[in-house]
């Protein structure tokens, strides 16, 4: 995964600290919060008219329960066909075998 980091990162790792104090390009890799303006405040607030198209939360959660256990099920039928093929053909081994 390091080699996903960018290279001011990956570099900033390598220097000391007396380096990056004395370097005026130096930026930090942990920004500071700049507070949001007018427009993103009023981009984010709750909109009257699109509330009937939004999803209900308790709803989503049970869609997206299902589909993971249903992910499970299909996953252990899945080994426990392999593993059934492969006790099958270890028996069929054994039985030329003999």
């Amino acid at each position: 995964m390091a080699f996903l980091l960018d290279r001011a990162t990956m570099f900033s790792r390598f220097q000391s600290h007396s380096q990056k104090e004395r370097d005026p390009n130096f930026l930090p890799s942990r920004r500071l919060h700049i507070e949001a303006g007018a427009r993103e405040k009023a981009l984010l607030e709750e909109d009257l008219a699109l509330k009937r198209f939004k999803s209900h939360k308790k709803s989503v959660w049970r869609i997206k329960r299902m589909g993971d256990v249903l992910t499970i099920v299909v996953v252990a039928g899945c080994c426990y066909e392999i593993y059934v093929k492969a006790v099958m053909r270890e028996e069929a081994r054994k039985s030329e075998g003999a």
